[in-house]
């Protein structure tokens, strides 16, 4: 099976400049090995190793029903559209292959006849995006919102076009032969190989464990690529969440209902009327937009109490008048339902078990109110209990220096199969590390001026060409005000453009440099000489104030554990990783790594950060950098440098 990805096998003769490599001969053995003993592999694929071809090429030839997650449905698609089919042609396979998506991202033609007529919209934009999704409403044939790029992604007007488990109808809705939602699951039902992405698998694990039945089909076979966005996102769908937008979302639905089915109840529409106030009061009361912190800390307040209550006297008025209505129509009845789902999500988050954190989140004009696992690792287990198939659970950042433990302690895996497969690009003769000396700790107010001053000769020797990542909007902000006036090349800056426009502007202009935090650390693919150097403002440690991670560390403490070591070490090992895998995309690229937190020299647990990044030398002189950069020969030992092991 190694021949198939070796110098005379099926992807060398299709692929033009096709480079064995056994870092990924050895990932396919070991996916082959997962899939003949039904076992759970855990393998950590360098940058560059293939992992893609390394488990679709088993997949496809495992005569097994399969689902392949992955981390966003970007990537989601290109691995349907692109690899999948580049795999299914070297291997000549016939297998059926089926791309499933949550079903916000399919046109619902249901409510876009409901919006079309309604004719109440917010903007002359918002007319003009539902005019093109009605003309493109006849021409596709799988509703999926990403083939309509003349819409934005993030436009209101989807929500009004596309449904939510909640406002569905189901066989009821006259357009049910024609739904895009229903033709897509039927295609996963038949299909061979699924693509989803975490969010889906996600969704139809918390809803399996709700009772309710599943999205996907039974699978033999479960391969979860970008693995390390697992914790968090089995959090987050694990979680129970009460917010101001699913009750006005509710809301909005429910009058409609009411309009079409019950005018002649007009006690029904000022209850929702009641309702509205209700939540509004709710969140004023809850003080200042953008706050994130436990719900112990404000829901004693006698202004919250009263306010959750007149809520929740509302919410049990408009379930009376709704039971009344509910015959009337089937979508009356589903708006019953839903609030009285409401409701006893309201009631569980006020009686909420032992093992989880209760928080809260405002925003300018709602709330959100959310109970969250402490530990994901019990349900995730009971799930894979449920689920008795081959799981393969991959990524370029799992491992911390040559250990699994952390990964696989926060998702419950007990008896896994581990694999470390390092990088085989040369970054001992392509990459540099430099740690700059002489910078203040991050915590220091100067810390950020000092970075810039230490920057700028850096990314004058690159020629531009640099992504600068930061771990917070604050230091992105500072930063980019001190560069301003400090450097001739082109600032691109978060938040100014999409992400996605910000990349394909920063290829084009080939001299740029790119200010990003979280959605530029990881995902991001800028191959050549375009981006030739990767500045990190500091280690990427979690805020400890974050109401979910404050209860985890304490858990931890609790328990008698170390939660620094634990847990905040581990996790911005595996954030850091992901930042530096930026730098080195190719086999031919070349690039300084510049990380500008002092910490990883002058703290004991530096150590465990820089063995856990990619061999490479270390340089504190900015001389060896310009050197670098001249293409002059990089000697591996300098007098006072130091060079990884």
């Amino acid at each position: 099976m190694s021949d198939l990805l070796g110098e005379f096998g099926p992807f060398a003769q299709l692929i033009d400049g096709f480079q064995p490599r056994p870092q990924q001969q050895a990932m396919l053995q070991a996916v082959l090995e997962a899939l003949k003993t039904q076992a759970t592999a855990v393998i950590e694929a360098g940058t560059g190793v293939g992992k893609t071809f390394a488990y679709l090429a088993p997949a496809l030839l495992c005569d097994e029903r399969v689902i392949i997650s992955t981390g966003s449905k970007t990537l989601q698609d290109q691995l349907y559209h692109k690899d999948l089919p580049l795999v299914r042609k070297a291997l000549k396979s016939s297998s059926k292959t089926a791309l499933l998506k949550g079903r916000a991202n399919y046109l619902c033609l249901h409510r876009l006849k409901i919006t079309q007529s309604e004719g109440r919209l917010p903007d002359k934009k918002s007319v003009v995006w539902l005019r093109r999704i009605g003309d493109w409403s006849g021409l596709t044939r799988t509703g999926d919102a990403a083939e309509l790029s003349a819409v934005p992604r993030d436009a209101e007007i989807w929500q009004r076009v596309t449904s939510t488990t909640e406002n569905c109808i189901g066989a009821e809705c006259s357009d049910y032969q024609e739904c895009f939602v229903v033709k897509a699951r039927r295609a996963a039902q038949e299909a061979d190989i699924v693509v989803v992405n975490h969010h889906l698998f996600f969704a139809d694990l918390a809803i399996k464990e709700e009772g309710f039945g599943e999205l996907l089909p039974l699978a033999n076979v479960v391969v979860l690529d970008e693995a390390h966005q697992l914790p968090e996102i089995a959090s987050s769908f694990f979680s129970d969440t009460f917010s101001s937008r699913k009750l006005q979302d509710w809301k909005r639905d429910t009058l409609l209902e009411v309009l079409a089915n019950a005018s002649d109840m007009p006690d029904l529409r000022d209850q929702l009327d009641v309702l509205e106030k209700a939540v509004l009061d709710l969140r004023l009361a809850m003080d200042t937009p953008g706050q994130r912190a436990p719900w112990a800390r404000i829901c004693h307040k006698p202004a919250i109490v009263e306010h959750v209550g007149l809520l929740t006297a509302s919410m049990e008025q408009l379930a009376v008048l709704l039971e009344l209505a509910s015959s009337r129509s089937k979508g009356l009845q589903a708006c019953y339902e839903r609030l009285l789902e409401q409701q006893a999500c309201l009631q569980r988050l006020q009686n909420p078990p032992a093992d989880t954190v209760q928080w809260f989140e405002t925003f300018t004009r709602g709330f959100a109110l959310t109970s969250t696992p402490l530990d994901v690792a019990v349900p995730f287990k009971k799930c894979m209990a449920e689920l008795p198939c081959s799981w393969v659970m991959t990524s370029a950042t799992l491992a911390v220096g040559q250990s699994f433990e952390h990964f696989n302690q926060r998702m419950g895996l007990d008896n896994a199969t581990t694999l470390q497969l390092d990088s085989p690009f040369d970054y001992w003769r392509n990459a540099l590390l430099y740690l700059p000396s002489r910078l203040p700790e991050p915590q220091d107010s100067g810390f950020i001026s000092a970075l810039v001053d230490a920057a700028v000769p850096v990314i004058e020797a690159c020629g531009g060409r640099t992504f600068m990542l930061f771990t917070s909007y604050r230091a992105l902000n500072e930063a980019a005000e001190l560069l301003q006036d400090r450097i001739d090349f082109p600032l691109l800056i978060q938040g100014e453009s999409t992400p996605r426009d910000m990349i394909d502007r920063f290829r084009e202009l080939g001299n740029a440099v790119l200010l990003g935090t979280a959605s530029f650390w990881e995902g991001v693919d800028v191959r050549g000489d375009a981006l030739s150097c990767v500045i990190i403002d500091k280690l990427p440690f979690a805020a400890p104030t974050d109401p979910v991670m404050e209860a985890r560390l304490e858990s931890i403490r609790q328990r008698g554990g170390n939660p620094f070591g634990e847990y905040q070490i581990p996790q911005a090992v595996i954030t850091l990783k992901q930042g530096v895998g930026r730098l080195i995309r190719d086999q031919t690229d070349r690039g300084v790594l510049m990380i500008c937190d002092t910490r990883l020299r002058t703290r004991s647990y530096g150590k465990v950060f820089l063995d856990s990044l990619p061999r490479m030398p270390r340089t504190q002189k900015l001389e060896i950098v310009e050197r670098f950069f001249e293409n002059k020969m990089l000697p591996l030992r300098e007098p006072d440098e130091t060079v990884s092991t």
